[in-house]
This record gives C-alpha cells, structure tokens and sequence, in this order.
C-alpha cells in the first residue's frame, strides 16, 4: 500500500512538473519532502548545507542528507519568500521550510548548466 502510495504520489509529482521551472519543481519536492524529486534538479555536484554542518555532494550522497533531514524534519509548508538574479545570469531563491519540528530558511543558487537551470548551492538555516 505504501509503494503504491509513493509511487502514485511521484507520478502526480511528474506529471504537475512536466513545463515548469526548475523552481517550481524543486517547490513542489521541497512541499512533498521528497529527496528523490529534489535532487533530480541538483547540479553534478551540490554544495549542501544544514544548519552549520555541509560539504560537496554528489546527488547520490545529497539524495541520503536530504531523506534524513525531511524524516526528521517533516515539511508542513515550504514556500519562497523572495526570488532573484544575478547579471552574471545566476538565480537565487530564498524560502521557508516550516517543518513539525521548527522553521528553516532555505538559500538555494541556480546556475544554469547545458541549457538548464539547476541547484548548485542549498543551505538551511534554522530560524
């Protein structure tokens, strides 16, 4: 029933980002708490960073930071507060992830890659 349920759920997931931007999907992973989607959206290698503890990931490694941050911190609401650009072309978006457990403020840069906006820098920092 679960895998049903999961894979259900990564479907609709999917199907609601097929001709959206990077930041809306990586929005919609971030309500869903879905490390597998978010880092579909992950550059190569990411910088990652909870709290004051980061490093370099590659997706594999950011995918397994990232389901144990949202196992421990089960998303309620995520939502950017404000977007922007750099004239260097880069993107940036900050938002809140309210979680059962207390509230983050999430950096993420975008930098575009072979035509392609993806997420090069995440950090979380807990309010």
């Amino acid at each position: 029933m679960k895998k049903s349920l999961l894979l259900a759920f990564t479907f609709l997931i999917a199907l609601a980002s097929y001709g959206q931007s990077t930041t809306d999907n990586v929005k919609l992973a971030m309500n869903a708490g879905s490390a597998k989607e978010l880092i579909k959206y992950f550059n190569e290698v990411t910088e990652l960073k909870i709290d004051d503890a980061g490093a370099n990931y590659s997706k594999i490694q950011a995918e397994s930071v990232l389901r144990e941050f949202f196992q421990q911190n089960q998303v309620e609401n995520f939502d950017y507060i404000h977007k922007g650009s750099s004239p260097e072309g880069l993107k940036y978006n900050i938002g809140m992830y309210n979680a059962k457990s207390g509230t983050y403020r999430v950096v993420i840069l975008l930098k575009e890659v072979k035509g392609e906006y993806v997420v090069d820098t995440m950090n979380f920092n807990r309010e």
